[in-house]
């Protein structure tokens, strides 16, 4: 189980919390230090079942910046929100967590976190 934090995130720092009281065997990943790829981003979206519309933390400054709330949310621009995400990752949507099965959460709940815990 992998999980990408920023850990000045209150919502990461609970999720932390709910996975070592659940005694859960994880890796940090601090995304901000080391950015996740596209083809990353492409797997995480992929287990998540999402688009990259759907991970993107639009009231960040770069998105205003990137004028991203005007971005077209269609798959002929799909690629386009990807790049945005590898090249500005606090634009992504925290803490996500990856379960060695294969699925993947964003655990701003801790019902999303408990669902990847057996």
């Amino acid at each position: 189980m992998e999980i990408w934090i920023n850990p000045a995130c209150s919502k990461c720092a609970s999720a932390l919390s709910l996975l070592d009281d659940a005694g859960a065997t994880y890796t940090v990943r601090r995304y901000l230090e080391e950015p996740p790829s596209a083809e990353d981003i492409e797997d995480v979206l992929q287990r998540l079942g999402m688009q990259p519309w759907h991970i993107a933390r639009l009231t960040e400054p770069a998105a205003a910046e990137l004028g991203l709330t005007a971005w077209p949310r269609d798959e002929s621009h799909r690629r386009q929100w990807i790049a945005a995400l590898a090249a500005h990752p606090i634009l992504i949507q925290r803490p996500i967590i990856t379960a060695d099965d294969g699925t993947a959460v964003i655990g701003r709940s801790p019902d999303s976190v408990r669902s990847l815990l057996p």
